[in-house]
């Protein structure tokens, strides 16, 4: 019995280790040059921003075949991300002010990491076909087994939305400002503001996911309220602002979603304090711009 029992420990560690070598992280580096004209003191999203007013459309889908066909686009973005790769708010802090400053940072660099993930995956219909040897759940290949360089440190996509933005910040916000490169992911937005700007960006980023009936609506004939996927994903961030807030926890992540909203959907929601919880299917298709198809 006790060398039945060893051979099969011994089989689980030989197919662990398997599985850790090949999954083993990526590097992927910056081959540029931080602009010549980069602020000596603060940090400027400036570059970053033009290319989303000229990639981005009004409904945030991004124009990758024209941003990939274009040298000049792909070294812009990646002097930005060069500047990105030199400085952080961890091993520069004097270059951020305020706290909006340093998660102004990592909101935007996770954004640009990801385009330019797709960017050099080229041509994708999902950020999900960027597959690991060993694909342990959905996306793993793309924002688990990737690594970026954040100020000098390397660091995942995930990493970087759960360790350095949701454990530090704890604002559930974020969670409509991070894109993920997918249809059912919060849009992107062309401005990229900092300091106390950042916070009218946060409001007005959470008032449109939410009131965006792509996102949650109530269907009174099937008496259920249907939400994103996303506060499923991380109710534990919506109920923890509700509690910051002092008000009822019992509904959850509706609750937040209520006190988020405009009137006529907070209403819509108010009248269904009986109707079952649903969450809608995530779709992983690419945030493409299709307009020139």
């Amino acid at each position: 019995m006790k060398t039945v029992l060893l051979a099969a420990v011994l089989v689980i560690a030989l197919i662990a280790a398997v599985v850790y070598r090949l999954d083993r992280q990526q590097i992927n580096v910056i081959d540029a040059d931080v602009p010549q004209d980069f602020p000596v003191d603060g940090f400027s999203h400036q570059l970053f921003e033009d290319l989303l007013k000229v990639y981005v459309n009004t409904e945030g889908e991004v124009d990758y075949d024209a941003w990939k066909e274009s040298d000049d686009a792909n070294g812009r973005l990646n002097s930005y991300l060069a500047a990105v790769s030199l400085y952080s708010p961890e091993n520069s802090p004097e270059r951020f002010k305020t706290r909006n400053d340093a998660l102004a940072y990592w909101l935007y660099a996770y954004n640009a990491y990801v385009i330019r993930g797709v960017l050099d995956h080229w041509p994708l219909e999902s950020v999900t076909d960027v597959k690991a040897p060993v694909e342990v759940v959905k996306g793993f290949g793309f924002f688990y087994r990737q690594l970026y360089m954040y100020g000098g440190q390397h660091y995942s996509l995930l990493a970087v939305e759960n360790q350095k933005i949701r454990a530090t910040y704890k604002d559930a916000r974020i969670h409509f400002v991070l894109n993920c490169a997918s249809e059912s992911c919060p849009v992107l937005r062309p401005e990229l503001p900092t300091g106390d700007a950042l916070e009218s960006l946060l409001q007005q980023a959470t008032l449109d996911f939410v009131n965006d009936d792509r996102n949650v609506y109530v269907d009174h004939e099937s008496k259920s309220i249907y939400l994103s996927t996303i506060f499923k994903w991380f109710k534990k961030d919506f109920v923890s602002e509700l509690r910051k807030r002092g008000l009822p926890t019992e509904r959850g992540a509706v609750a937040y979603v209520e006190s988020v909203a405009g009137p006529e959907k907070r209403d819509e929601l108010l009248s269904a304090t009986d109707y079952d919880v649903e969450y809608i299917d995530y779709d992983w298709s690419l945030n493409r711009d299709d307009s020139r198809l």
